[in-house]
């Protein structure tokens, strides 16, 4: 069990190092475009509106296509060059269904099963040249798209519209449930389905219920900040590529982009997620007690200027970064992906190789 677990973290950390560069790039960019016009693009002069939104639609690139670099690099891993178009296929469907990272690491895992699979069958020899260019590309991308569309998709999209309607009736709770729960739902899936029904419940009210966007603010950006505070105060049990991606988070998420927690997430979901989810929902919490407005739909410090109450909101970030670091730190053991400089390098030289064709 632990080798084959062991296994499974190598796939997930060959996507995640292709992944990061689209993150950060995508992150920081469109986090630059809302630092430019907070308030939004309808407020900003007509010459300011071309450059904002040309930004604003850099940034959405790389966090647009991390998600299908993520499932076909995890696929490639896998299986090799004919993994990568159904991975990438397959978590572009995920991502597009709404399952967020989460539906495009399966959909990784699925398609590398598959092709291998595939790559078992037995082809005549004439038919051997087409078999990686053509046949298990085809029918893994096939096979993988439609596993994710018509198994996934249907019961994500219920869930996300229940998720929805659950939260229109949940203002008259009280603040402290009400933070605990928008707070863990902004953090779990960091910028995937769950998080986009907890942060549009809160932009659309944005103009009459500010203090909703005050809370889910702070909760956007703890996940990155925490994780990124939790490299440094145990670099021994990151290895050498998270503690890079440590540094990246911080600004990321001071930014407003809870994408930088993904990394983390991804290599080690059952000890991240727990924490980023507590940490985003007291952060969360002390916003709502202490009486926060933001009157921009973004989170983190960029936001600071149209704040209301920004003592309380800086208070919320630091308070849940915290407890986000430590939590995850009092459950991490010391560098569980066991991985060096070495082998990281390995996977940075990572080439494509087409002579065989």
């Amino acid at each position: 069990m632990r080798e084959n677990l062991k296994i499974v973290k190598r796939h997930l950390l060959t996507g995640t190092s292709h992944m990061i560069p689209f993150i950060v790039s995508g992150g920081i960019l469109l986090a630059l475009s809302v630092m430019v016009n907070p308030q939004g693009i309808s407020q900003s002069t007509v010459n300011n509106q071309i450059f904002v939104s040309g930004l604003s639609e850099i940034g959405h690139a790389g966090l647009t296509l991390f998600i299908p670099v993520l499932g076909g690099y995890i696929a490639y891993s896998i299986a090799e060059r004919p993994g990568l178009a159904p991975g990438m296929c397959g978590a572009w469907v995920a991502k597009s269904v709404g399952a967020g990272f989460l539906g495009g690491i399966a959909a990784g895992f699925i398609a590398g099963v598959i092709v291998n699979y595939l790559k078992k069958i037995e082809l005549p020899l004439s038919l051997k040249s087409l078999g990686a260019i053509f046949l298990y590309p085809v029918v893994g991308t096939l096979l993988t798209g439609g596993i994710v569309f018509w198994l996934i998709g249907k019961p994500i999209s219920f869930v996300m519209s229940s998720l929805t309607s659950w939260l229109a009736h949940m203002n008259d709770i009280g603040l402290v449930p009400l933070g605990a729960i928008l707070g863990s739902m902004t953090a779990f899936d960091m910028g995937g389905p769950i998080n986009k029904v907890a942060t549009l419940f809160a932009q659309t009210q944005v103009d009459t219920l500010p203090y909703l966007m005050g809370g889910v603010g702070v909760a956007i950006c703890t996940p990155s900040i925490g994780m990124g505070i939790a490299t440094m105060l145990a670099p021994k049990k990151y290895n050498v590529e998270e503690r890079e991606a440590g540094k990246a988070a911080i600004l990321m998420g001071c930014m407003g982009i809870t994408e930088g927690a993904i990394p983390f997430a991804a290599n080690d979901p059952i000890r991240v997620i727990p924490s980023i989810c507590v940490g985003a929902a007291i952060g969360n919490i002390i916003s709502f007690l202490l009486g926060v407005l933001n009157h921009a739909p973004w989170g983190g410090l960029i936001v600071l200027p149209v704040i209301e109450g920004k003592l309380g909101y800086v208070i919320g970030v630091v308070v849940g970064s915290l407890v986000t670091a430590i939590l995850v730190n009092v459950l991490k053991r010391k560098n569980t992906d066991h991985i060096d400089s070495q082998e990281l390098d390995c996977l940075e030289d990572i080439e494509l190789d087409f002579e065989e064709l």
